[in-house]
């Protein structure tokens, strides 16, 4: 397995090296809307700790990500007044991991509505805006 990769775009996010449309936020862990959502109020999970996936993950680490895990997924069944919630975690390359710092996918899903695809396509900045205040009002309620 690869080394941690300190110069990827979630280790940026956590340096304020790249903005993000942040949601939560606690000394170990960032929730943010994911930029290529594959559904109205794609929330991405990282702990703060560097970690390239689950494989690598300190113990410590996950003890403390899951539990955001499940706050933002009932907080985005909640702003979305969804069906239900996917969380998707990828693990190296042949799982379908493309960014290598741990991360947790939080996907609100809508009976009979397929996701959309990973298209590399940047959702409009006043949507994740105006998603991540759903998300903020809801972690509030």
């Amino acid at each position: 397995m690869s080394a941690y990769d300190p110069g990827n775009i979630f280790a940026k996010i956590l340096r304020g090296e790249i903005p993000s449309h942040k949601i939560y936020e606690d000394e170990d862990t960032l929730a943010f809307m994911d930029v290529m959502p594959q559904g109205p109020g794609h929330t991405l999970v990282i702990p703060k700790a560097p970690s390239r996936n689950i494989l690598d993950a300190d113990p410590q680490t996950l003890s403390r990500v899951m539990p955001v895990v499940q706050k933002v997924a009932i907080a985005a069944k909640e702003a979305f007044a969804a069906d239900g919630v996917t969380v998707i975690q990828f693990n190296e390359p042949a799982s379908g991991q493309t960014i290598y710092h741990l991360h947790f996918h939080i996907i609100p899903r809508f009976d009979g509505v397929p996701l959309k695809p990973h298209s590399g396509t940047m959702e409009d900045q006043g949507v994740l805006a105006a998603n991540a205040q759903k998300m903020r009002e809801a972690l509030a309620g």
